[in-house]
C-alpha cells in the first residue's frame, strides 16, 4: 500500500513563505508525475504544479514565477516551495502521485490528505 504525507503548511502573512513537502511510503518501485493541487472553500480545487519523472515543469499561471517544485527521487519526496504568498493562495494543497508498486504492475495515482494553508494580509 502507497501512502503521500504532506507537510509543512501553516499560517503566514502576505509576502512571506512555506515550503510543503510530500513524502512517498509504501510499496514503491517508481513514480511518475508528481502534482500538487490546492482548493480553497467554494472553489473547484486546482492544479497549481507539476514535475515529471525527467525534471520538466509546469505551473498554474497565477503561481509562476513564485512557487517552484522540486522532487528528491532517491527519497521519493516532492516539494513545492512557495514565495511571495498571496492572501488568494489560502487553501488546503494536496499532493497527487502516479506511482508503480511492482515492476509489473501498472502506474497508479495517489493522493495525500492535505495541508492547509493560511495567507493574511
Amino acid at each position: 500500500q502507497v501512502q503521500l504525507l504532506e507537510s509543512g503548511g501553516g499560517s503566514v502573512q502576505a509576502g512571506g513563505s512555506l515550503r510543503l513537502s510530500c513524502a512517498a511510503s509504501g510499496r514503491i518501485y517508481n513514480i511518475n508525475d508528481m502534482d500538487w493541487y490546492r482548493q480553497a472553500p467554494g472553489k473547484q480545487r486546482e492544479l497549481v504544479a507539476s514535475i515529471t519523472s525527467g525534471g520538466s515543469t509546469n505551473y498554474a499561471d497565477s503561481v509562476k514565477g513564485r512557487f517552484t517544485i522540486s522532487r528528491d527521487n532517491a527519497k521519493n519526496t516532492f516539494y513545492l516551495q512557495m514565495n511571495s504568498l498571496k492572501p488568494e493562495d489560502s487553501a488546503v494543497y494536496h499532493c497527487k502521485a502516479n506511482i508503480k508498486g511492482r515492476p509489473f504492475e501498472a502506474f497508479e495515482y495517489y493522493w495525500g490528505q492535505g495541508t492547509q494553508v493560511t495567507v493574511s494580509s
